[in-house]
């Protein structure tokens, strides 16, 4: 969640706020719950903010970059545009 990439790796639980969020790193595990920029994301489709923790995590760059979404009916209407 904190690079916005496929990782191609699991990802452990980082919990937080009674949330859960994944990490690839201790890294994560530290920034995760201190910075909340990288808890929040825009989704493509309504420009609006979203929590990463209960967004719709989709692979949407050809590098393996990720969006979140505030739910799948904006990831499909996403996906029809592109």
């Amino acid at each position: 969640m904190v690079n916005d990439a496929y990782m191609g790796k699991k990802q452990f639980d980082v919990k937080f706020d009674g949330k859960i969020y994944y990490g690839c790193c201790e890294m994560c595990k530290e920034r995760i719950p201190k910075d909340a920029t990288v808890r929040m994301a825009i989704d493509p489709y309504s420009h609006k903010q979203v929590d990463k923790a209960v967004a719709v995590i989709a692979v949407t760059g050809n590098n393996g970059e990720v969006s979140y979404f505030e739910n799948k009916g904006n990831y499909a209407n996403y996906v029809k545009k592109q």
